[in-house]
């Protein structure tokens, strides 16, 4: 056979395909594929296991927000917060909160974390819960709410730490680094799938995206931690792209791998 055909569908010899499994990367033609929310499986990889659970494109889109528990969840406390700065308690949540850097470099670690759920202006937050909405339930629902939170939590701490390591004496507030996590996300599993007709397309669909919110995260006079940005997006993109090395069922492989992201960055404030 010449080196510049096609391979085959492993279960029809006689059906040439561009398609692969994104689990075990076997060609697969489409009658053999199925469509779930991280990539395209073969018959083999798309049986149930465990608790993993496969979900038809149909499903997803017909799914909405129903299964993703921990982006609701974050929402929820996003929102809740923001309700309370406006009932007269802003600032004394931001005065205990926000990433002040100086406070953080006394001690005060849990700025990295409690800065990802407050918010300065009606916009910002909505901004912010409208992304999270976009992005968040599709990934949630592939990969399950723990490994989910993990990639969250560990893009929005490295996110905090570029942002002490970079930033200035100004504090900062926004969910924004680990929502930009999920922008990284969303770009490593397209890349890794981009030989296939689903990753070809969320490849088109999220490099605009990604490239139009990274340029306003650099125009002056916004007052945007560009450098939580970039450092949750970084985080975000090599997590996911290392999920891809990964087996079904690997929750608890998927979970490690944003916790230790996660904990590098906070060990790294610490020891800055």
């Amino acid at each position: 056979m010449p080196e510049t055909s096609l391979p085959t569908c492993y279960r029809h010899p006689d059906r040439e395909t561009r398609l692969s499994c994104s689990v075990c990367e076997r060609p697969i033609c489409t009658e053999c594929m199925t469509s779930a929310a991280v990539g395209q499986r073969c018959p083999a990889c798309a049986q149930p296991s465990g608790r993993s659970r496969v979900i038809s494109a149909q499903q997803a889109l017909q799914g909405g927000m129903s299964t993703a528990v921990f982006t609701k969840g974050v929402i929820g406390v996003c929102v809740a917060v923001f309700l309370l700065g406006l009932v007269g308690l802003q600032q004394d949540i931001f005065v205990l909160g926000a990433q002040h850097n100086p406070s953080v470099a006394a001690g005060e670690y849990w700025r990295l974390v409690t800065s990802m759920f407050l918010h300065g202006g009606v916009a910002h937050v909505a901004m912010n819960m409208l992304l999270l909405w976009i992005l968040g339930p599709a990934i949630e629902r592939g990969v399950g709410p723990w490994a989910f939170a993990a990639l969250y939590l560990g893009s929005g701490l490295t996110g905090a730490a570029a942002y002490f390591f970079l930033g200035g004496m100004t504090p900062a507030v926004g969910a924004s680094g680990a929502v930009f996590g999920l922008f990284g996300a969303w770009l490593a599993a397209g890349l890794r799938n981009r030989h296939n007709l689903q990753g070809s397309m969320m490849l088109r669909q999220i490099v605009p995206l990604v490239l139009i919110n990274l340029v306003i995260s650099f125009l002056p006079g916004l007052n945007i931690a560009w450098q939580a940005h970039l450092g949750g997006f970084v985080a975000g993109f090599a997590i996911t792209f290392a999920w891809g090395w990964l087996g079904r069922d690997q929750t608890g492989a998927r979970l490690a791998m944003g916790a230790v992201v996660g904990a590098l960055a906070v060990l790294a404030v610490i020891a800055g």
